[in-house]
């Protein structure tokens, strides 16, 4: 019994609270200094902007002018079809390549240096580029198709469709490498064991991955999706520099949407209405993200 009061008092001695201990007023003074200049930015940059925001979006009259806008309503098409289909491709795509580069091959690293590229590169540059291989009969896609087979490329951004289309093709193209190197480290994480007893079972190729790998990667892979689809909602630079909204602006999303109503048609209240108009989308997604990161921490 003495051994045990005098190990608590030489932990008090080494500056261990005990538990329920209350903190004196200069500890509570210290750790308020240090909150204080996150505080100050959190409220800066994150309360306040968003506070303001719903402040002035707060009218019911500006959404009854949203819904009466066509635009508005093929913009939330646009913005479900960019983000559903976006995201859910370049996941599988991702999951499948992360196959190819978690190999140990020397040619496989140099591929997966070239393949990061993408995603390193900024984002304005890189959809600027995209836009102008895409620009007519001077782009070089049409070039290429021209030179190599014949044929006379379509006029990319004449059609709304064809325009989102190359949209998601750019945001696939820029992304994609960053959620595939996660997905490498999910399935290095694998333990090498479980690998051989599938192989002792028979379970080999596409039948290994699909009763073995992929679910294991299950939770990686739905928390890495609902996180991919709460970035790509607000994603305002692929259409606004692939497509520019063209033709007639009807490949826009509800971020470029907002942007224009904002500063274009000077009605900032009916842009951040139109951004605004997303969160039943995003507060759901939100919500089950935060329940599955919470679920997973619990097991581990």
């Amino acid at each position: 019994m003495s051994s045990v009061t005098e190990t608590r008092a030489l932990d008090f001695k080494a500056g261990e609270h005990p538990p329920g201990r209350r903190l004196q007023r200069p500890e509570v003074a210290w750790a308020l200094a240090f909150l204080a200049p996150y505080l100050a930015v959190f409220a800066a940059f994150v309360v306040y902007p968003v506070g303001h925001g719903l402040w002035l979006a707060r009218d019911p009259a500006l959404y009854a002018e949203l819904f009466a806008d066509q635009r508005y309503l093929r913009t939330v098409v646009n913005t479900v079809l960019f983000v559903g289909l976006g995201v859910n491709l370049m996941m599988f795509a991702a999951v499948l390549l992360s196959g190819l580069f978690v190999r140990r091959e020397w040619w496989v690293r140099a591929l997966l240096a070239v393949y990061l590229l993408c995603w390193a590169l900024p984002a304005v540059p890189a959809f600027v580029s995209f836009h102008w291989m895409l620009i007519g009969e001077q782009g070089l896609i049409n070039g290429l198709l021209r030179e190599l087979f014949g044929i006379e490329g379509p006029i990319w951004f004449n059609d709304g469709w064809l325009a989102l289309g190359c949209n998601i093709v750019a945001y696939i193209w820029k992304w994609m490498p960053f959620w595939t190197v996660v997905f490498v480290a999910g399935r290095m994480a694998i333990p090498q064991e479980i690998y051989e007893a599938a192989a002792v079972d028979g379970a080999t190729g596409v039948r290994r991955f699909l009763h073995v790998v992929f679910p294991l990667l299950a939770n990686l892979y739905l928390v890495c999706t609902l996180l991919a689809t709460l970035w790509t909602v607000g994603d305002f630079n692929t259409v606004y520099l692939v497509s520019i909204g063209a033709p007639a602006r009807s490949s826009e999303v509800l971020a470029t949407l907002g942007f224009h109503y904002a500063f274009d048609a000077a009605q900032p209240a009916l842009g951040i209405a139109a951004a605004m108009s997303a969160l039943p989308l995003v507060v759901p997604v939100a919500l089950v993200l935060m329940r599955r990161l919470q679920a997973g921490a619990v097991q581990l």
